[in-house]
């Protein structure tokens, strides 16, 4: 049984903090496949379509035929473990910090025998499920879990250290007002955090909800509106020293297309849904980048809420549609900036939400609470691509498969 991890200690400030450092990162372009794999939380290796092999580690020919015809595909996860050994000393800056680390071979079912990272829980001759997960350097690693766990398996240092469970950490939400403000705070203290912090535009407006919200215990209201440069940076100077995940739920949502919008709304659009998010970056960002390596509380993830709209526009709310887009390309900005700490950047894409401005659209809908449990979800596995509903499930798997596709057939729906 992993021990169970305890609460931090108020950290110091007269001493220095640890300087955030990364595993080796270098990797063959065809080992890339395996970070994108483990950023959208499957299992996938190269299959060879000549021979049908199974190959580990990825290559650029086939291990047996020698054939170039290799594609990732979903690999099954069963395998058992045939060796195991506790690494104690070692070279590299990022794993002497964090030793001992245990490492094994494993025989998968599906063929390959690997070399992966072992879970607390696991021992020689034990059946395992593997996985691919990032690590801090946001590189595909392969990891043996148990096929059933204890209640505090994900307190492992090794899979603490490869996801962003809220456990014991300071989160921000950025809009109080948000339909999933409250089932978002609600879920985060469930999975162990310890402080909410939320975002409240605008806070002398009483708006319904408020007070339930506020009387939460370990819920702070905090004023914060994003479409104000002096109203992010008062908020970060106070808190940004303590925020380990910060999840941005501020949008501004109005229907409508091109040729028929309101450019004032677009306007407002950006403000918020683009403009806003860099305010965030810009504010947030230095400090949660500066405490990736913080120990237990250490700053962990950005979480952006986009639509799914941001991959294949609805002609009913192009504008929004536009902002989302452009959202996505700052998250993207991002995540190459944050990646050199080790801070990870997820987005979550959700179809139609349940919400006031979505009333006249037909089901199905996403309600808040799917969309938090998605969002812990996503935390806990360490991802980067999340979606969320069956409609940004579906859109996301095609526009990953053939985007140009999804257009025309999108264009041919709504025309």
């Amino acid at each position: 049984m992993t021990k169970p991890l305890p609460m931090p200690t108020k950290t110091d400030p007269q001493k220095r903090s640890t300087v955030p450092t990364l595993p080796p990162m270098k990797r063959s372009r065809s080992a890339l496949g395996l970070g994108i794999a483990a950023a959208r939380g499957q299992f996938a290796l190269q299959h060879c379509e000549d021979c049908g092999a199974v190959q580990y580690p990825p290559r650029d020919a086939c291990c047996k035929c020698l054939s170039v015809a290799l594609h990732w595909r979903r690999t099954d996860t069963a395998a058992q473990v045939l060796a195991q050994t506790t690494i104690r000393v070692s070279p590299d800056p990022y794993f002497r910090a964090r030793l001992p680390w245990r490492m094994g071979s494993v025989k998968l079912d599906a063929g390959p025998v690997a070399v992966c990272h072992l879970h607390g829980e696991v021992a020689r001759g034990d059946a395992v499920r593997m996985a691919l997960k990032l690590d801090k350097a946001g590189q595909g690693v392969m990891v043996a879990l148990p096929l059933k766990g204890s209640e505090t398996m994900q307190d492992d240092p090794m899979l603490r250290a490869m996801s962003c469970d809220p456990k014991h950490r300071r989160v921000l939400v950025t809009d109080a007002r948000s339909p999933l403000a409250r089932p978002l705070a609600e879920a985060l203290l469930r999975a162990g955090a310890t402080t909410v912090y939320m975002g409240e535009p605008e806070s002398w407006l009483r708006w319904e909800g408020r007070e339930a919200l506020a009387a939460m215990e370990n819920v702070a209201l905090m004023q914060l509106d994003v479409t104000d440069t002096a109203s992010v940076a008062r908020l970060a100077a106070e808190i940004g020293g303590k925020v380990d995940i910060l999840i941005n739920t501020a949008q501004f949502i109005r229907p409508g297309g091109v040729l028929g919008a309101d450019t004032v709304f677009a306007r407002d659009g950006m403000e918020t849904n683009v403009l806003g998010l860099m305010r965030l970056a810009q504010g947030f960002g230095p400090a949660m980048c500066a405490r990736t390596a913080d120990g237990i509380n250490s700053a962990v993830a950005w979480v952006n809420i986009l639509s799914v709209q941001a991959l294949v526009p609805d002609t009913g709310f192009g504008g929004f549609a536009a902002t989302q887009a452009a959202a996505r390309s700052v998250s993207q900005t991002m995540r190459g900036e944050f990646s050199a700490a080790g801070l990870r950047v997820m987005n979550v894409y959700t179809g139609p939400v349940d919400d006031a401005w979505h009333q006249p659209l037909p089901p199905p809908k996403v309600s808040p609470r799917a969309l938090a449990r998605a969002v812990i979800n996503g935390l806990v596995d360490g991802l980067e691509e999340v979606a969320c509903g069956d409609i940004a499930v579906d859109a996301l798997d095609r526009w990953q498969s053939n985007p140009g596709l999804l257009e025309r057939e999108t264009r041919g729906r709504q025309s």
